[in-house]
């Protein structure tokens, strides 16, 4: 039986050629995916040459603040800081005014609220109404990222919190705009929080910046963005123009692809990098994510992201690792900590591979063979961390102290570190709760479907795991290099020492 999703498509593709100013190459085709756990994708159905234009977007019929009438409804809702003098207080129960994200959520619950008298319609009825971003995972799902910082980066409580302050409390404000004539009134706050997770989710996975930064022309949101965010609802700092940009969200990605989102004055245009055969699927370009950020934020991962992988490398757990091999008490480590100004301090630091971005046309080179040769060694911000720490320490510790002493030589000072964080990398792999084998018999046996939220959790973890053994692997062998120098320069000194105890 139809499930409709072929006659949305249908009406979706009819409504975006009649858009004025659109266009839609006649050598593609918008395809279900599905059998590839893909969804809708674009497929060239003819062979594609380089810079060809797939298709173009009109800047008119992108579903933003600028083009919905929500905001001409609601204008002290939607007032900037410029308005009111850089006052960042919203008369609506006094809360921060709305942002980007927030701004973009209310537009689509409006327009989605709606129904048939939106515009964007046949829009918004192909935008997925479930999303495989962890944010939707149960504690059962969750669990198995295991130790991986995605767990901790899903944020679902905060999210919560903030739709209420500034998405429901809005639309509980203004039920005669957002449910006139749509007989949805029946909505609690619950349906509206999921409803608001659900366009917020929506942002995450479909956004574009509007705003065309050099360097960032046709990025998808926050692509390239700090790795320190946490939440979609705070991974821009809420001044930059978002926007759903239709057609080209229904672009898959990889870190491998063959297409480009160009950003132009008047359209959006969407170019092939390379010739693109028939049968070939049109690949846009996220960024270069590690597999964990990519789960987070839209919900999959793929083999070529692979390469970007991350792996964390807490500070305390390194803190403690230089405490236990120098011997100290809690109170020494303590002492030597706060000789350090905390503004300078970092919290975690990410290791990584050595691996190259994609070409001009979007292909990868290849990686090598060797993997412990792909890590890219130990960030030098966690050296100078460490090392400020044992300055500290040699600083605060008596002079009779047997730690000072060692400390007093910069060679030792490093052999310190060295084996200090190749334990603390060693107590980050044993968090998790299965090794790297079982994972990979997991995946390998077929005991999960590939695009289950499970098997996407174990290659994050799996990803993590092989990067934090290649930078164990990495850190012995520096430390076993130190070491030999040290036994090295202890046996010169040995003869020097006896000759002048004897002319003594």
């Amino acid at each position: 039986m139809e499930d409709g999703f072929t006659s949305t498509s249908e009406r979706f593709l009819a409504w975006f050629k009649a858009l004025p100013g659109a266009t839609f190459h006649p050598s593609v085709s918008l395809e279900d995916l599905r059998g590839r756990n893909a969804g809708r994708g674009i497929l060239a159905t003819a062979d594609i040459e380089p810079d060809t234009v797939l298709f173009t977007i009109p800047r008119k019929s992108i579903l933003c603040v600028s083009t919905s009438e929500l905001p001409s409804k609601l204008p002290d809702v939607f007032r900037t800081e410029e308005d009111d003098g850089g006052d960042d207080e919203d008369d609506e129960g006094g809360d921060a005014r709305q942002d980007s994200w927030t701004s973009l959520i209310l537009v689509l619950i409006y327009e989605h609220l709606r129904g048939a008298a939106s515009p964007w319609k046949p829009y918004l009825d192909v935008l997925p109404a479930a999303f495989d971003t962890p944010m939707f995972w149960d504690e059962g799902e969750l669990a198995e990222l295991q130790a991986s910082p995605v767990r901790r980066k899903v944020g679902r409580a905060d999210a919560d919190v903030m739709i209420r302050d500034k998405i429901v409390s809005v639309v509980r404000a203004h039920e005669d705009v957002f449910f006139a004539g749509t007989g949805a009134t029946h909505l609690d706050d619950d349906a509206l929080v999921a409803l608001a997770h659900r366009m917020g989710s929506a942002i995450m996975a479909y956004a574009f910046d509007l705003e065309g930064e050099e360097g960032k022309d046709g990025q998808k949101n926050g692509e390239n963005d700090d790795e320190e965010d946490d939440e979609w609802e705070e991974d821009r700092e809420g001044r930059t123009m978002l926007g759903m940009v239709p057609m080209a969200d229904i672009l898959n990605a990889d870190a491998q692809f063959n297409a480009h989102i160009h950003h132009g004055e008047d359209e959006l245009t969407a170019t092939a990098l390379r010739p693109i055969r028939a049968g070939e699927e049109v690949l846009n370009y996220y960024g270069p994510l590690s597999n964990g950020e990519l789960l987070r934020r839209y919900g999959y991962v793929t083999d070529h992201h692979a390469r970007y992988d991350v792996a964390e490398l807490p500070w305390d757990a390194v803190a403690a690792r230089l405490s236990s091999v120098l011997a100290l008490s809690e109170t020494e480590r303590q002492a030597a900590q706060d000789r350090l100004d905390p503004e300078e301090l970092e919290d975690s630091f990410v290791l990584e591979w050595a691996a190259d971005g994609p070409d001009d046309t979007g292909l990868l080179p290849p990686l090598p063979a060797d993997e412990a040769s792909r890590f890219a060694g130990l960030p030098e911000e966690l050296t100078e961390q460490c090392m400020g720490f044992l300055k500290a320490v040699a600083k605060t510790l008596p002079e009779s102290s047997t730690a000072r002493a060692v400390l007093a030589e910069r060679k030792q000072r490093q052999r310190v570190y060295l084996e200090a964080t190749a334990l603390a990398v060693q107590d980050g792999l044993g968090q998790y709760a299965t090794t790297e084998e079982e994972d990979q018999a997991l995946l390998a046996g077929g005991q999960l479907p590939a695009a289950s939220r499970q098997a996407m959790a174990v290659r994050v973890r799996l990803g993590e795991k092989a990067l934090l053994r290649a930078a164990l692997q990495w850190t012995r062998q520096r430390l076993q290099k130190v070491q030999e120098e040290l036994e090295e320069a202890r046996a010169q000194e040995g003869p020097a020492a006896k000759r002048q105890r004897t002319r003594a």
